[in-house]
């Protein structure tokens, strides 16, 4: 018998308990959608929290994520291996199985892109069509992800591809922000600056990129099967914005954080001993030269791409990681939704 696809609002999100997967999550929620999340760690088979439907299972285990995604018309993939140790084995199984839900459901895939798809020669303003020409590990599996999803669209599945800069975010989980520029959980005395001086840095706040997922999600059946979109973001043109930004905050709370270079040499010094480290050291170049995506796609596609102020960004984020207290200002946050 034929499988008919009916359209709907049901959703599977892989990752769900993490920064994008998560955001994406309570948005949709937000916006009237079924969500769906897949956990391994459930004490019963499906618990229902705060509007989403959890179902135990792992994105490893085809079969698992094949029964989550039954009558789902998106699947939303923000799903990573948990560490570093065994990341190249498990993201191309699991983005595999991933598609072999969208193909039997007929489903959009979502994909939360990266800039390491991309070599020096895209830079430093990258369009989506730009060639995928990675220095990394990373980037390289990277490649090979969006190039299985783009075959996928041959098989009946469609896919959306949305590229940020780094992310930032209340929620927004391990990144650089959190990893690389402050202390989360502690009142801010330090700021560290990853950039070489002068150097441009994309950034995007995860409220926003959520949000562009759910406006493109809402216009999926006019989108090409494959379709590929790149944010603006917020555009640190000299490297300073973001720094600045968090002293500015910091001091409306009585604060007055240092900015220092971030020290780098330690990070060579101990990348060795350390995986989480070796993988900032493979990222250096990204903070090296400009690199800027271009968005005049999304743009003329949702006609305004969201955008939450540096600042009201700056706060929120700072006040969810506990740097500082709670804000009237996260009011300004909850209107921009």
């Amino acid at each position: 018998m034929a499988h008919t696809c009916t359209p709907n609002k049901r959703v599977l999100i892989l990752g769900a308990s993490g920064g994008i997967g998560g955001e994406v999550a309570r948005q949709l929620c937000n916006a009237d959608w079924q969500v769906l999340a897949l956990r391994r760690a459930l004490d019963s088979q499906i618990e229902q929290r705060e509007g989403i439907t959890w179902v135990r299972g792992d994105a490893m285990n085809r079969q698992d994520v094949l029964n989550a995604a039954r009558g789902c018309q998106v699947i939303v993939h923000a799903v990573n291996p948990p560490g570093y140790r065994h990341w190249g084995e498990r993201v191309l199984p699991m983005v595999d199985n991933t598609i072999e839900a969208a193909i039997a459901e007929c489903a959009t895939i979502v994909l939360p892109g990266t800039i390491y798809n991309f070599g020096t020669d895209a830079f430093p303003l990258i369009a989506e069509d730009a060639p995928q020409n990675p220095h990394t590990r990373k980037g390289r599996i990277r490649v090979q992800m969006e190039q299985r999803l783009r075959d996928a669209t041959a098989l009946g599945a469609r896919v959306i591809i949305v590229r940020t800069g780094d992310f930032f975010g209340p929620r927004a989980g391990n990144n650089w922000f959190s990893q690389g520029l402050i202390t989360p959980g502690r009142p801010l005395k330090k700021v560290f600056k990853p950039e070489k001086a002068g150097t441009g840095h994309q950034w995007a706040f995860l409220p926003d990129v959520a949000r562009t997922m759910v406006a493109l999600l809402n216009r999926r059946e006019t989108l090409e099967p494959f379709a590929r979109f790149h944010m603006k973001g917020h555009w640190d043109e000299d490297g300073t914005q973001m720094t600045n930004a968090i002293c500015r905050v910091a001091r409306r709370y009585g604060l007055d954080p240092k900015i220092s270079a971030f020290p780098w040499w330690q990070i060579f010094l101990l990348a060795p001993l350390i995986p989480t480290l070796r993988e900032l050291r493979e990222m250096r170049y990204l903070w090296n030269l400009p690199v800027c995506l271009n968005a005049d796609h999304l743009e003329r596609t949702l006609g305004d791409e969201p955008h939450t102020p540096w600042d009201v960004a700056v706060e929120a984020t700072l006040i969810g990681m506990g740097c500082i207290a709670h804000s009237p200002i996260t009011s300004v946050m909850a209107q921009n939704r």
